[in-house]
């Protein structure tokens, strides 16, 4: 295979047997084209079939990790990627399913589809800077991989709130929650990245592979028929875009309820 992933926004580097995928889009602060999220599903199996390699790194450039899918629908010229469903583009449930380590190092805003991606990494490390949220519900999407993961990790009161709420939340909350293992000082995020993939590579693989499977048991069922519908046929994620791009609330807010910022 190609380190060639399809798309000029990621840069995959190999670094000895640990490979780097750098989501750097600046003109758009890192929001993911529908290449770009293949793109990240191409770099883990093409870790996965390279014998010189043995671990990922996902990483982002300046304040940004990833802030989810391009609300705006764009793409970038010089991208490709197959056809097929949206679920065949997807690449959260083979970071999930990876037998080689996958490790998130979030140095800094991770919401959406981005912390989708940092949710589903062996081990997820973050800079002190790095702010999250869970934005779907905002814009009207039924987002499936949440409702079934996001429980797993913080509980569902916590979930609940999150998913509901559409809150922000910072890098010391999201640890004390477990949505993530390990925060450390920004300027320290690549090296201790590297130490965490490092330190998965100790473990036996067949006996890691094994683990992972009965861990990832635990989630619960991903209904992306209920959320493809959705993308497809609801006119409140319509109107959920059109509001985000004309920077106002949705039409189902109501007119006493305070909206922050000039986009929610």
């Amino acid at each position: 295979m190609s380190d060639d992933l399809g798309t000029p926004n990621l840069r995959f580097e190999r670094q000895g047997s640990i490979a780097w995928c750098v989501i750097d889009r600046p003109s758009a602060r890192n929001a993911l084209t529908p290449a770009m999220y293949y793109g990240i599903k191409r770099a883990v199996q093409l870790v996965n079939a390279d014998a010189e390699l043995a671990a990922l790194i996902v990483t982002g450039t300046g304040d940004v990790f990833a802030p989810g899918g391009d609300l705006g629908g764009r793409s970038d010229e010089g991208e490709t990627f197959p056809g097929g469903s949206g679920v065949d583009v997807l690449p959260f449930m083979t970071i999930r399913d990876s037998n080689a380590p996958v490790i998130a190092a979030v140095n800094g805003i991770c919401q959406a589809g981005g912390l989708l991606i940092a949710m589903m990494a062996d081990i997820a490390v973050a800079s002190d800077r790095a702010t999250f949220r869970v934005p779907e519900l905002l814009r009207g999407i039924p987002d499936a991989t949440y409702a079934a993961a996001l429980p797993a990790h913080v509980g569902m009161a916590v979930a609940r709130d999150l998913l509901l709420s559409g809150r922000s939340f910072d890098a010391a909350e999201a640890y004390r929650i477990g949505l993530l293992s390990r925060v450390v000082a920004h300027d320290d995020l690549g090296a201790a990245a590297l130490e965490a993939a490092h330190q998965v590579l100790r473990s036996a693989p067949g006996a890691r592979a094994q683990v992972k499977r009965m861990l990832n048991e635990r989630y619960g069922h991903v209904d992306y028929q209920t959320m493809f519908w959705a993308i497809e046929h609801s006119p409140e994620l319509r109107e959920g875009m059109r509001a985000f791009m004309e920077k106002r609330p949705p039409s189902w807010v109501p007119h006493d309820a305070p909206v922050p910022g000039p986009r929610i």
